[in-house]
């Protein structure tokens, strides 16, 4: 095997070049996979143009980004071969944030809080490369009839699969889902799976596209809430779901974005007993109003979502069952030379962009 590989390197805000490095070295406890697929998330969207700082000690690169992929095993560690957990040839996924195992947080069971974990693409160097090394603990099988295309979205499939948990649907409940993006989608089919008995989606300007995958997916109505000249727009979301809930409201509410608008509407479409998650991530100086009297007095749950710890064989049965429809999420495949064009496309919504996966 030749000792280099090319991979796009990220320096600073919109400074990443195709590069020749040398192919990381595996340690004891680690797998070299061969990238077969990467995904873009909003989170490179947002490291590339400067939107959010990288985890590493300056906030900058160099670095190689990338975090959503699965690929072919090429080379094993002593600790997993020994264990006889992998093999080369292996189709395997890959959960790209690495927990420690050994502090207080982590023996809690709280992995996804852990103080010293390491996120590949975003304090390691990731996967918009041909090659990248994992420790073997966040290694994971593909099961067969999976595409290494459909695998790479596992990763927001096991976030969105957390998420959705915590909104405990119930047989028959309303459930709304505020927006449409790749995540969104998916917690769509997850709760209509869970036994949702409506399933209402909502967006914004620029999301109709995204609003009719929805309606494909299953969506019993979908909504675009700021833009007079959609569709689908309504100008008063709660009125539209009392009416349509009977004067109940919605039962379980879950926000895939970080707006604000859509983290208050919320609390505000939701009825009694009902549970709202918060999953998107606003900006760090970002309030939510709380309508406390109303919320206690209805006896609301307010919950957060972050990661997606102890959820990855589950997200990976529901690719492997053909439970989650990935076919209308994925809307282009290209390659890695062709990245930052990728990301620029994903930010401007170009060409009806959704999840673009990165080909290496």
């Amino acid at each position: 095997m030749t000792e280099k590989m090319k991979a796009q390197v990220f320096y600073e805000p919109n400074k990443m070049t195709l590069e020749e490095v040398p192919i990381p070295k595996v340690q004891v406890n680690e797998i070299l996979v061969r990238v077969k697929a990467c995904g873009i998330c909003g989170s490179d969207v947002a490291y590339y143009f400067g939107q959010s700082s990288l985890e590493t000690p300056t906030g900058k690169g160099p670095l190689i980004l990338g975090h959503e992929f699965s690929g072919e095993v090429v080379e094993v560690g002593d600790i997993p071969k020994r264990l006889g957990l992998f093999a080369p040839g292996d189709r395997v996924v890959l959960d790209p944030v690495q927990y420690c195992n050994a502090c207080i947080v982590c023996k809690r069971g709280q992995v996804n809080l852990c103080e010293k974990k390491t996120v590949l693409g975003v304090s390691a160097n990731g996967a918009f490369a041909e090659y990248c090394v994992s420790n073997y603990t966040g290694v994971h099988k593909i099961p067969d009839g999976v595409t290494y295309e459909q695998a790479a979205l596992t990763e927001p499939l096991a976030c969105a699969t957390y998420g959705t948990q915590k909104m405990e649907v119930n047989t028959g409940d309303f459930c709304v889902v505020m927006g449409p993006g790749v995540i969104g989608l998916m917690m769509l089919q997850l709760v209509r799976r869970r036994g949702a008995g409506t399933v209402v989606v909502t967006g914004s300007k620029g999301d109709d596209y995204r609003l009719d995958v929805a309606r494909k997916l299953g969506a019993d109505a979908v909504f675009n809430v700021n833009d007079p000249a959609s569709p689908y727009y309504v100008a008063d979301l709660k009125a539209k779901i009392a009416e349509m809930s009977g004067g109940m409201f919605a039962d379980a509410v879950i926000t895939p974005t970080g707006a604000v608008e859509a983290m208050e509407m919320a609390l505000q479409i939701t009825g009694r007993r009902a549970r709202v998650v918060y999953f998107g991530l606003p900006s760090d100086q970002a309030l939510i109003r709380v309508p406390a009297l109303a919320s206690i007095l209805w006896d609301k749950t307010i919950r957060f979502s972050w990661l997606a710890p102890l959820v990855w064989p589950t997200a990976i049965q529901a690719l492997g069952t053909g439970l989650i429809d990935t076919k209308p999420l994925a809307s282009h495949v290209m390659g890695l030379p062709d990245l930052v064009k990728a990301i620029t496309m994903v930010r401007d919504r170009s060409d009806k962009a959704m999840k673009i996966v990165i080909t290496p």
